[in-house]
């Protein structure tokens, strides 16, 4: 795997949507554990809006906050997991972009679990 490979998916959601009795953020983050994905960071943003222009703030009574589930591996493995999302009807946006992995310990021992399968 090379670092060139990389990119990096953005799922953004509501903290407030579910599927089923999960949160939406929740799903999404167990089943890219499910799929073996390099790793998933969720994201709570103070303030955000989408195509319907409603404000998404933290509120001390609400739960509606925006949320960002961000998720970096190959760009086939993201495709192919953003293709088993579609069934996920409280997801707001799901962009693909470039990334490049400059190291870490996360990268390192990622790449030698790579090399001895």
């Amino acid at each position: 795997m090379n670092a060139s490979d990389m990119k990096l998916l953005r799922i953004y959601t509501d903290e407030s949507a579910y599927v089923g009795d999960r949160r939406v953020f929740e799903y999404i983050a167990s089943a890219a554990r499910d799929a073996r994905l390099g790793g998933v960071t969720v994201l709570e943003a103070l303030l955000g809006f989408g195509h319907a222009a409603q404000i998404h703030r933290r509120h001390v009574l609400e739960n509606d906050r925006a949320v960002v589930v961000e998720i970096v591996d190959t760009e086939a493995k993201l495709r192919a997991f953003a293709a088993s999302l579609e069934q996920v009807t409280d997801i707001g946006l799901m962009t693909l972009e470039a990334v490049e992995v400059l190291g870490g310990k996360a990268w390192g021992a990622r790449v030698s679990n790579q090399t001895e399968m």
